[in-house]
């Protein structure tokens, strides 16, 4: 198992240099990849670039570009121009988002998200191939059958013979189609005790096209906080996981709270929406379990944190990309430095 860093959303929800201090320690420490969040601020490719800039050797990685938000054309000219800048070093992350990010921000209906992620990642894989761009789907159509424009080629050559994709995965159905269509599984909230019902499901989709699990990314984002008590280490999470628990969609459709349902907590999940939805964010954190954090979390010293990356490699993962918490930057690399060291006592490095 390999170590990543995630900065989540880097522009306007903290300091930018302090970052990129992070992701030079990350490359300096031996981590593989450092990974770009977006949601309606900062967007993925900017940050990438400007870190693949000031680094040299640890990929950066796509966790996610919004598939509302670009055409997969503009997704294949990205991801060529970032292969080539960095030398080869870019990975394309991709996801679906949620209906009111989809809807209420990029103006894109999310209607059959899986069919259309199926269709933009043909689109997108045949562009980076280089090949004359022709496709009739129900959601994309190149050239458009009733206009002026012709088939185009990527005028582009990508550095890398296959750029490799991920895919934001979090219900049955996606991380199926994970498993057929990419290259790797980008997942939150990833409980070693419950990844044999997820990789299940990802397996199924290797075995559609004729493939196993050997070769695939398993690479869940990991909220890392080093202290003494774990429980105190939890309390960091608590607003992270109130948000996506409580906040990240609608009553109605709220992928992380399914999750958290299907994880077997169903009851307090439910309480947490509640509480987030009624504008009682401190109850809504106070609600959430510290079960669920620990689960889904690596709390506590070195030796406690080499324990759960040992559960995190022997459940499937292959790369854990770190989340780093703490109320300074120094408090980040330490964390950050500590899970390194985990790792080597772990045994489970490679």
């Amino acid at each position: 198992m390999r170590l990543g860093l995630n900065l989540g959303y880097l522009v306007g929800s903290d300091d930018p240099h302090g970052q990129l201090r992070l992701t030079q320690h990350a490359e300096a420490t031996g981590c593989a990849v450092v990974w770009a969040s977006e949601a309606y601020g900062g967007d993925s490719p900017t940050v990438l670039a400007w870190l693949a800039a000031q680094t040299s050797r640890i990929d950066v990685g796509s966790a996610v570009m919004q598939i509302p938000g670009r055409t997969p054309a503009m997704t294949a000219m990205t991801a060529a121009s970032l292969d080539v800048l960095t030398g080869g070093r870019f990975r394309l992350g991709l996801g679906v988002s949620g209906p009111q990010v989809s809807e209420g921000w990029h103006g894109v209906r999310f209607d059959k998200p899986l069919a259309r992620t199926r269709e933009y990642i043909a689109v997108v894989n045949k562009a980076l191939s280089r090949s004359t761009v022709a496709f009739s789907g129900d959601h994309y159509q190149l050239p458009l059958p009733d206009g002026a424009g012709k088939p185009l080629k990527l005028t582009l050559a990508p550095i890398s013979e296959h750029i490799p994709i991920y895919l934001a995965a979090v219900g049955p159905k996606n991380l199926q189609l994970a498993g057929e269509l990419a290259d790797g599984w980008l997942a939150i909230f990833y409980a070693p005790e419950f990844a044999p019902e997820q990789l299940d499901n990802v397996r199924s989709g290797r075995t559609r096209v004729g493939k196993s699990l050997d070769g695939f990314d398993v690479v869940p984002s990991v909220p890392l906080v080093v202290g003494a008590d774990p429980r105190s280490c939890a309390d960091q999470v608590r607003g992270y996981a109130a948000l996506y628990l409580g906040g990240m969609g609608s009553r109605e459709r709220n992928f992380y709270n399914e999750l958290a349902v299907r994880m077997g907590f169903g009851e307090t999940a439910a309480m947490v929406q509640d509480l987030f939805l009624s504008r009682r964010h401190r109850d809504a954190m106070a609600a959430v379990p510290f079960e669920f954090i620990d689960q889904t979390s690596l709390l506590g010293d070195r030796d406690r944190i080499a324990e759960r990356l040992q559960m995190l490699a022997a459940s499937g993962v292959t790369t854990c990309a770190l989340a780093p918490h703490g109320g300074s930057v120094e408090e980040k690399l330490n964390a950050l430095t500590v899970a390194v060291e985990a790792l080597d006592r772990s045994g489970v490095g490679s």
